[in-house]
């Protein structure tokens, strides 16, 4: 299934397979939680930090594969691979939240 950026969707290859992700809003409420945030605004703000772990890395990925209906967990994104490591993974999440949160240039992680 190709990915539509009109709907916020992303395709990347992770763990050697083509995937579609995408930040829904249940996976938006999703992160909200995960990152102690009270809503959009400043889940934003935090994104745009460009500071983020390598368990926000998963976090994020994790809820987008699941927002594109994957059945992942945390977890199992940890133990999954991309090309380039850790940059491939940020490459991924700043694509996401680019597509999600639209090109401002401020939610984009250092790879």
């Amino acid at each position: 299934m190709p990915a539509n950026r009109r709907r916020g969707e992303i395709a990347a290859t992770i763990a050697g397979r083509d995937c579609v992700l995408c930040l829904t809003l249940g996976a938006l409420a999703e992160l909200e939680t995960a990152f102690g945030v009270d809503d959009l605004g400043a889940l934003a703000e935090r994104f745009a930090s460009g500071r983020l772990s390598a368990r926000d890395l998963t976090r994020i990925i994790a809820a987008g594969l699941r927002g594109a209906g994957a059945a992942v967990s945390d977890d199992d994104v940890a133990g999954m691979t991309v090309e380039g490591g850790v940059a491939g993974f940020a490459r991924i999440v700043a694509d996401l939240l680019k597509a999600t949160f639209g090109d401002s240039g401020e939610t984009r992680p250092d790879p």
